[in-house]
């Protein structure tokens, strides 16, 4: 019997394939070590693999692409409901290709290298902004251990801590003088990989037509805009700008029942370093609406005025995504409306 369709659960050293045919019914399983996976598929008759969307899933994708197989990514919590018996291997790879037959499951793109890289460059940029600050806090409380207050903030930090290390007359002893110089040593490090970080995110805009279309967009900057091409491309992927949005977590949880209506808080789902880029874009946005004309300022102030400035600011960053969908998807570009 022909496979039309395979499960496949990879991990880092042991994966474990079956094969259904188009009636669902198993016609192989194997355990396949890492070094004979490519092996074993270019073997295989072309046919649907699909895979998690997880660690190592975007560079098997591309690689069964090679070959002839077309692939798709499914959400693990998409796979639980189809699990059928204990969890192992076997029946983890059997629940993905049963999910796959699913006439209304979703899938996830599998992303290019372009993309991946862009994504590694927010990745890497992100992780270093949370070393700073907490190296900052760190040596903060640290200080105030010897009597010595400095207000919050890197820019407070970066500007006051020299000249507390130089200053002979505070609290500080030649061995804590010492280490607070290493410390801030480290943070100096820290600040200036930043900053090559964000150097790489300017020219990665300049390069990238879909980012430069963005970057007109109202409060959408070069961050922004390279980590909304790195999560989602070109957007096409989406069927429309609530889709994208819902994907952000920007829109609200539902509880309906009995053919009523229950809207809770945002969902909360999905990318949630693009959403706070989005919602830091809207706090933007409404701190500098007042005394504006054009048609987006005006709801924007409206909107504050009548539900408050954080609720207004999750609405904006709503609006603000679903732009930039339309932005990117269609190809269109950023007309302000007076």
């Amino acid at each position: 019997m022909k496979i039309t369709t395979v499960g496949l659960d990879i991990a880092k050293s042991v994966f474990h394939f079956v094969g259904v045919n188009r009636a669902g019914k198993l016609v192989r399983k194997k355990m396949i070590k890492r070094t004979e996976l490519i092996h074993f598929f270019s073997q295989v008759e072309p046919c649907l693999v699909v895979m998690e969307a997880c660690g190592g899933a975007n560079y098997w994708a591309r690689e069964f692409q090679k070959m002839g197989h077309e692939v798709k990514l499914i959400a693990p919590q998409y796979v639980v409901p189809y699990r059928q018996g204990n969890k192992n291997d076997y029946n983890d790879a059997f629940a993905i290709a049963e999910a796959a037959q699913r006439p209304n499951m979703r899938f996830v793109q599998p992303k290019p290298v372009e993309q991946q890289d862009v994504q590694m460059l927010h990745r890497m940029r992100e992780r270093l902004n949370k070393q700073s600050t907490a190296l900052v806090n760190q040596v903060r409380g640290m200080l105030a251990e010897y009597g010595i207050v400095i207000a919050k903030g890197k820019a407070s930090f970066r500007s006051k801590l020299p000249d507390l290390l130089e200053n002979a007359d505070n609290a500080l002893t030649v061995k804590g003088r010492s280490i607070f110089y290493q410390l801030y040593e480290e943070f100096t490090d820290i600040d200036t990989r930043l900053k090559n970080c964000d150097t790489q995110v300017l020219q990665e805009t300049k390069s990238n037509h879909v980012c430069l279309r963005l970057e007109a967009v109202p409060c959408i900057g070069p961050v922004t805009a390279t980590a909304f091409y790195a999560a989602a491309g070109n957007g096409k992927d989406f069927t429309n700008g609530r889709h994208f949005s819902a994907w952000c977590g920007l829109v609200p949880k539902q509880r309906s029942s009995g053919g009523k209506d229950n809207l809770l808080g945002i969902s909360k789902r999905g990318n949630a370093y693009l959403r706070t880029l989005f919602i830091h874009g809207a706090r933007a946005v409404l701190r500098h609406s007042n005394g504006k004309v054009d048609r987006f300022s005006r709801w924007a102030v409206a909107l504050v005025e009548r539900r408050g400035f954080n609720r207004a600011c999750v609405a904006v960053a709503n609006k603000l995504a679903r732009i930039a969908w339309v932005i990117a998807a269609r190809e269109e570009e950023y007309q302000m409306v007076d």
